[in-house]
């Protein structure tokens, strides 16, 4: 595990000095603004905040809409709360954010610390070929805070501090065409302590659309992820727990106004962090397992060149 913390520092050192060398170039050019935040639903964006400015962000996942969990009992999962994140995201340059975030969580896992930072190393730039896509890099890690628990093989069975640490690395490649923005999202996420059947390094591929519905107002937003979870996983979770795994799809409405926006989603995934929900989604769109959520984005100036 040494070695692969020291591959993702080298890695992105190596991203931070490449965006350093083009800032001056890019400064000449004007650069794609391809989505209008830094997330969609679930997936992250090239899209830092600026430096000297700060996003504050609170995201809500409630409970089943429908299904066995859901419906009017539950007033279609608004009476249950699921998840809650709330984060600062932080420009240190304008192609350099760090973020700060506490997230509820929904499973085994609760109360998780997330540090992350993103580096975008590339803008598509408004006519010029040679630059025709956005590239940024996010790499977090997420630290579960709750008790541990006394049963053996179970997700927060923890043995020590280190095995309550997930850590991810991703490549963010984003387009613009026109007025419709997409983007590409390989991911790869590595778990210091895992249950005995399932992987402790699990690669996953998402990626994201933008379809603008009023211009500059309201957006449609749909996110993907694809975990490659191996069949022998797949089938000790279901032998053992009953548990079957599904792939995350979000659905959203982004409205945008001066100084803040606004996302209404709806999502099968239960969890907000991507730690948590590339590996642990277990709720099903076929079955009403999905849900309502929110994010609330406020940016502010923290200091000025």
């Amino acid at each position: 595990m040494k070695k692969e913390k020291g591959g993702f520092l080298f890695i992105l050192i190596l991203i931070y000095l490449s965006g350093t060398a083009q800032s001056e170039e890019k400064k000449q050019k004007k650069p794609v603004q391809i989505f209008s935040s830094e997330r969609t639903i679930n997936a992250n964006t090239p899209e830092t905040v600026g430096m000297g400015k700060m996003s504050f962000k609170v995201s809500h996942n409630f409970g089943d809409i429908a299904g066995s969990a859901g419906g009017i009992k539950n007033f279609f999962g608004l009476d249950n709360s699921t998840d809650v994140r709330i984060g600062f995201q932080i420009g240190l340059d304008e192609n350099v954010d760090v973020i700060i975030a506490r997230a509820k969580g929904a499973g085994p896992q609760q109360r998780s610390v997330e540090l992350g930072v993103k580096f975008r190393v590339l803008d598509q730039i408004e006519g010029d070929a040679s630059h025709p896509l956005a590239i940024a890099f996010f790499a977090n890690s997420s630290i579960a805070t709750n008790d541990a628990s006394p049963v053996p093989n179970q997700d927060n069975s923890y043995d020590g501090f280190s095995d309550r640490i997930t850590s991810l690395l991703q490549l963010i490649l984003a387009k613009k065409i026109g007025k419709v923005s997409i983007q590409l999202n390989p991911t790869f996420l590595t778990r210091q302590y895992s249950i005995s059947y399932d992987q402790k390094n699990i690669f996953a591929l998402g990626g994201a659309i933008r379809l603008p519905v009023i211009a500059n107002k309201l957006n449609l937003m749909v996110d993907y992820f694809h975990p490659f979870r191996n069949q022998a996983s797949k089938d000790s979770f279901f032998v053992n727990n009953s548990i079957k795994f599904y792939d995350p799809l979000g659905i959203g409405f982004e409205f945008l106004t001066s100084g803040h926006s606004f996302r209404l989603n709806f999502t099968n995934a239960t969890e907000i962090l991507e730690n948590r929900f590339i590996p642990r989604t277990i709720s099903s769109w076929g079955k009403g397992q999905f849900r309502w959520g929110f994010t609330i984005s406020r940016q502010f100036t923290l200091w000025r060149r």
